[in-house]
């Protein structure tokens, strides 16, 4: 991609590497999915393409919608980068360690969550890595590479007990952080339009109610 400038490298991960830059001159950040040596190199490159190609076409389709998340600047899957656009603020991981009262930030990601489940999605990997926060607007949702476009109550469900279990884990800090997400997951009231041809998206208490009873199923067998 002749049009990017590479500026700095932020994170070399298991999956990609991902660094900040400039796009046609916009503010950006890319992707490169990095090669699995443990894997067969013809598995990988699939599974590399099937994760890319569904990343794009989450970002294509949130796109159109209120859910706060990149938007997608060019897409390359022969060599398996992304250009993304820049989202500000810092990780939600961050603030959190370094602030007492964050209701705000926690009832703005549960919002968050409910307006990506309302159109028929889930994050998949719901962390307070993938979270960003910035005065200005809010709370916006990174790294969509595990995300699927869905109507199961369960994966919705899912998806808030891997925040739950992050929150609990990396954040035992803020008591009944959870609490406060799942408020205003089930305060929010979406203008979005869902436009699947399946199912349509289960309500919130629905999904709220699935939630309790994974919760239930995970303190059970632990």
């Amino acid at each position: 991609m002749h049009a990017w400038e590479e500026l700095k490298e932020l994170h070399i991960g298991a999956e990609a590497s991902v660094s900040l830059g400039r796009y046609l001159g916009i503010p950006a950040i890319r992707k490169v999915r990095r090669p699995r040596s443990y894997r067969d190199p013809a598995l990988d490159r699939r599974l590399t393409q099937r994760r890319m190609v569904g990343e794009a076409r989450m970002l294509e389709k949130l796109a159109s919608t209120s859910v706060p998340a990149p938007r997608l600047m060019a897409y390359e899957a022969s060599t398996g980068t992304m250009v993304q656009s820049l989202m500000p603020g810092r990780q939600v991981i961050e603030v959190l360690r370094e602030h007492d009262d964050c209701h705000d930030i926690l009832s703005q990601i549960g919002s968050a969550i409910r307006r990506l489940h309302h159109i028929g999605a889930v994050h998949g990997d719901l962390t307070t890595n993938n979270l960003l926060w910035d005065e200005e607007p809010g709370v916006s949702m990174i790294d969509f590479g595990l995300s699927l476009v869905t109507t199961e109550v369960e994966k919705m469900g899912l998806d808030l007990q891997v925040l739950s279990e992050c929150l609990t884990a990396s954040h035992p800090e803020h008591s009944g952080a959870m609490e406060i997400v799942l408020e205003g997951y089930l305060s929010t009231t979406s203008e979005d339009e869902y436009e699947g041809s399946d199912t349509p998206p289960p309500k919130a208490e629905q999904v709220m109610h699935r939630f309790e009873e994974i919760r239930s199923r995970v303190r059970y067998h632990g």
